[in-house]
């Protein structure tokens, strides 16, 4: 990371080499802006416009792969939007023009001599080129690299919620007629989501009037002003609500509430749930202990998982503690039978767990059907 070089600096195309100062950086985005001083004027690039950039598009990339410095090839646009799991903000321009090693930080020009993207990775099981890399676009840049002149660093807006994809099944479980939106996973206490009344298992349907989902929300709502309004629409328990609230500033860091101990569930000790492929027991002191799981954490301990069942198809894993079902809280192997059961009477074809791991937290959604003993 160049936020830890001692000495930085810069050598122009002539191999002149000038000292350089960090204004700021940014580990999000891999962004860094850098100061030179020079005796005589620099000639420059300006940035493009990415957003009219389409698949099929002649772009030019230059770098210095391997140290060849000044390298320059040439490929189309592969892909838009791409998300490569870098961080949640991930929304890459993909072109077959060969970068390697050594490429990063390098233009993406357009053929009107514009940079409409900065190479920041690629994809390479041999460590060479295999024509896919990736560009942060120039759009997205330009709006971090403004933050770092004037400010030093790079404030984000923030929901303070914890989403997910809403799919297929998700949809059926919430009454939802097709898969869309975002699903609230979790909502951070104090923020603005929960002072807007937002509460876990509703769907963010759009954000100021734009469509959105699971993997498009986080980037979004980070490139709204800290302090505006934000116009959400929300499902929320089977009825369409609009939503205002104050977008707050993304905390640097999320610190943990103090733990407070909670107290025991009484009830049977353990349900298996076999025709799912998976059992259950309460969470007691020797389960907190063994999972490494919080004092405060409530709900049920999944403590055994089929590997052919379908509770492993879907994702629940040995471990997990379960909260909620269809948006109502279980702290009891009793009370997550039960609300199973209701969920079979009322004739759904799929239930939504609400799963704690050590990831973070989910929704699963579970195909109905099969019979429970304690």
């Amino acid at each position: 990371m160049i936020r830890k070089a001692d000495r930085i600096t810069v050598t122009l195309q002539d191999n002149t080499v000038l000292t350089a100062r960090m204004i700021g950086h940014d580990d999000r985005t891999d962004l860094a802006l850098l100061k030179v001083d020079s005796h005589t004027p620099l000639p420059f690039v300006s940035f493009g416009d990415s957003d009219r950039r389409r698949v099929g598009d002649w772009v030019l990339a230059i770098g210095n792969p391997f140290g060849l410095s000044g390298t320059v090839t040439a490929g189309i646009i592969s892909s838009r939007g791409r998300n490569i799991d870098q961080g949640p903000y991930d929304d890459f321009i993909q072109t077959d023009a060969p970068i390697n090693k050594g490429n990063s930080g390098g233009p993406l020009f357009d053929m009107e001599g514009n940079v409409i993207g900065v190479n920041t990775a690629i994809y390479s099981p041999s460590g060479g080129s295999v024509g896919i890399g990736f560009s942060i676009p120039a759009n997205e840049a330009r709006g971090v690299l403004e933050q770092l002149r004037k400010n030093g660093k790079v404030s984000r807006g923030w929901l303070g919620v914890r989403i997910q994809t809403v799919t297929q099944d998700i949809a059926e479980g919430l009454g939802l007629k097709s898969a869309g939106g975002a699903l609230v996973a979790g909502v951070e206490k104090n923020g603005p989501a929960e002072k807007a009344g937002l509460k876990t298992g509703d769907v963010i349907l759009t954000l100021d009037g734009k469509p959105v989902d699971g993997r498009a929300l986080p980037r979004l709502s980070a490139q709204l002003p800290v302090g505006a309004q934000a116009r959400l629409s929300v499902w929320q328990h089977g009825k369409t609500r609009d939503v205002t609230l104050v977008v707050g500033a993304l905390p640097e860091t999320q610190d943990e509430p103090p733990a407070k101990p909670v107290q025991e569930p009484k009830g049977p000790a353990t349900v298996s749930f076999s025709d799912f492929g998976f059992s259950v027991s309460a969470l007691d002191a020797a389960a907190r202990q063994k999972y490494n799981l919080p004092a405060n954490q409530k709900g049920v301990l999944v403590n055994s998982v089929r590997e052919d069942g379908i509770a492993a198809e879907r994702g629940l894993k040995e471990g997990d503690v379960i909260t909620e079902v269809q948006q109502a809280e279980v702290t009891t192997p009793a009370a997550l039978k039960q609300r199973l059961d209701a969920a079979r009477k009322d004739h759904r074809r799929t239930a939504l767990l609400l799963v704690h791991d050590t990831d973070g937290v989910r929704w699963i959604p579970l195909p109905l059907g099969g019979e429970t003993t304690p």
